[in-house]
C-alpha cells in the first residue's frame, strides 16, 4: 500500500455502517409485526427463487471477539429443545406462503450450528425438505466450529445435501487464540477439512480475522499461508469489529494487545497482498477466491450479490430468516425474529411468528440499496447511468459529492465523468462511499465499526 493511500484512509478513518443491507437494521421499527410479515409472505409466487437462512444460537464457549448473537452452553438439552422449536418454525412460517417458491439456497449460521447432533440436523433438514421446493442445484452451506467436527457429524452433511463448509479459523498463532478464548490447533483444522473432502463436500471456505490481540504483518503472512495451504475455494478476511459498548465479552479483551487503526490497514494488505501471490481473486472488501470458484465467475458476469451472510451467488429476490434474532429479507421489506427465546418459543406454542421489528422499504429504498449493493462488490458506479436504468431522478439521490469530495481530494476516489472509481487498494473506503448515499445515515446517532 502506497503510503500516501494508507495516510488518507486514516484521515478518513469513519465509523460506518458494513452495508449488507439497505437500509441497515438500526433503522427497523415495531411498525413491521406478525401480520405484516404474515401478509408479505402471502404474496410470494411459484416464480420466486427462495433462500433460507438458519440462525442457531448456541455455542459451547463464547470466543471474546464474536458479535453473534449467541448464548454459551455446555448442556445440550436447550440446544435439543431449540430444535423442536425451529422445526416448528418452519412448518408455522410455510403454512402462511400460497405458493411453492423453489428454494435455491440454504445457509445454516449462527453461534454455532455444528454443535447440532447428527439426527438433529438431519431432522431439521428432512422437515425444510417436507414444507419447502428444494431446487436440485440448490447450494446448501453450513458454519462450522472446526472444534466440533466428528466424522457422524460430516456423514450427516453429506446425506442431507450439505455441498458448502466455512470454516471458523480466525488465526493459527496460540498466543491470538489465548487472547480471544478460542484455542483451536492446526491439526483440527487439518483433519475437518480432510472429513470434508473425504465425504465429498469440496467447497470450502475458511475465515480469518485481521486486528485481533498481539496480531502483527508475520503473523497475518503466516497465516494466509497457511489457510491456502489448506487449498480452500474461499478465504474471507474480515477486521474484527471492537464494540464492547455492545459485546460486554468483549470487555475481556486486553485493549492494549490490539492493534492501531494504521497497523490494521498493514495488516490487511500484507494479507491481500499474500492471498493474490497465492493465486486468489479479490472479491469486493474482503472475500478472496480462486478464479474458477463461482463467486469469481458471478463477479465477470456482473452477478455477485451482497446480503447479510455477505457476498454471495444467491441471486434468489426472498430470503427468509429463521431462528431467534434471524433477519429476512422480502421484496416488501425486512423483519427480524425476536432475539429472546422465551418469546421465540411462546409465539410459536401459540402457532405465530415473534416479530421483534422491521422495515417497509420505498421506492426510494429499493433505489439506494441497488445503488450501494453493487458499489459494495464492484467498487464503482455511474450514477447518471444508473439513474437511467431506474427511472430515477439524479437530484433525489441528494448533494452526495459533498461526501466524495475530500475523498475525491485525497487520492481515494476517482471521477470519471458521472462514474465513480475507488482506488483497487482502497476498497474499504467503499463503506464511506456508500454513507454519501445513505439517505437514514446520522453520524453522531449510532455507533458502527470503523473502516480500517
Amino acid at each position: 500500500m502506497e503510503a500516501t493511500t494508507l495516510k488518507a484512509l486514516l484521515k478518513h478513518n469513519n465509523q460506518v455502517p458494513r452495508y449488507t443491507s439497505y437500509p441497515t437494521a438500526p433503522h427497523f421499527s415495531d411498525a413491521v409485526d406478525s401480520e405484516t410479515v404474515s401478509s408479505w409472505l402471502s404474496t410470494l409466487d411459484d416464480g420466486t427463487n427462495l433462500s433460507l437462512y438458519f440462525h442457531v444460537p448456541f455455542c459451547k464457549k463464547i470466543c471474546w471477539y464474536c458479535g453473534c448473537h449467541t448464548k454459551a452452553t455446555e448442556k445440550y438439552d436447550p440446544v435439543a429443545t431449540f430444535v423442536s422449536y425451529l422445526k416448528k418454525e418452519i412448518e408455522v412460517t410455510a403454512s402462511k406462503l400460497q405458493a411453492a417458491p423453489s428454494v435455491t439456497h440454504i445457509h445454516f449460521g449462527g453461534g454455532s450450528p455444528s454443535y447440532l447432533q447428527p439426527d438433529d440436523f438431519r431432522d431439521i433438514m428432512s422437515t425444510v425438505r417436507a414444507h419447502f421446493k428444494i431446487a436440485h442445484n440448490c447450494e446448501i452451506a453450513i458454519e462450522m466450529d472446526p472444534r466440533e467436527i466428528t466424522e457422524p457429524k460430516v456423514a450427516a452433511y453429506a446425506q442431507a445435501g450439505v455441498n458448502r463448509a466455512s470454516l471458523g479459523v480466525q488465526d493459527f498463532h496460540r498466543d491470538t487464540q489465548k487472547a480471544i478464548n478460542r484455542i483451536q490447533p492446526l491439526h483440527v483444522v487439518f483433519e475437518c477439512v480432510s472429513l470434508l473432502r473425504a465425504y465429498e463436500i469440496s467447497d470450502i471456505s475458511i475465515d480469518l480475522l485481521y486486528g485481533l490481540p498481539h496480531q502483527n504483518i508475520e503473523k497475518i503472512r503466516e497465516n494466509v499461508r497457511i489457510a491456502a495451504g489448506l487449498s480452500p475455494n474461499r478465504i474471507s478476511l474480515f477486521g474484527y469489529a471492537h464494540v464492547p459498548w455492545m459485546k460486554k465479552h468483549m470487555q475481556l479483551i486486553a485493549e492494549e494487545t490490539l492493534p492501531d487503526g494504521k497497523q490494521r490497514l498493514l495488516q490487511f494488505e500484507a494479507a491481500r497482498e499474500a492471498l493474490l501471490e497465492k493465486g486468489y481473486v479479490q472479491i469486493g472488501l474482503d472475500h478472496f477466491v480462486q478464479p474458477q470458484d463461482t463467486m469469481a465467475r458471478a463477479y465477470l458476469k456482473g452477478e455477485l450479490q451482497r446480503n447479510f451472510q455477505g457476498y454471495t451467488t444467491d441471486k434468489a429476490p426472498a430470503l427468509i430468516g429463521f431462528g431467534p434474532s434471524a433477519i429476512s429479507s422480502l421484496p416488501q421489506g425486512y423483519y427480524q425474529n425476536t432475539p429472546n427465546n422465551r418469546d421465540y418459543y411462546r409465539a410459536l406454542d401459540d402457532n405465530d411468528l415473534d416479530i421483534a421489528r422491521g422495515l417497509e422499504l420505498s421506492d426510494d429504498d429499493k433505489a439506494r440499496r441497488s445503488l450501494i449493493e453493487h458499489i459494495m462488490c464492484y467498487q464503482r458506479i455511474d450514477v447518471a447511468r444508473f439513474c437511467e436504468e431506474h427511472g430515477i431522478n439524479h437530484a433525489s439521490l441528494g448533494d452526495y459529492m459533498a461526501e466524495l469530495t475530500p475523498l475525491i481530494a485525497d487520492g481515494l476516489v476517482e471521477m470519471r465523468g458521472s462514474e465513480i472509481r475507488i482506488k483497487t487498494d482502497a476498497a474499504q473506503v467503499s463503506r464511506i462511499v456508500c454513507a454519501a448515499f445513505d439517505a437514514y445515515i446520522q453520524p453522531q446517532a449510532a455507533q458502527h465499526s470503523q473502516v480500517a
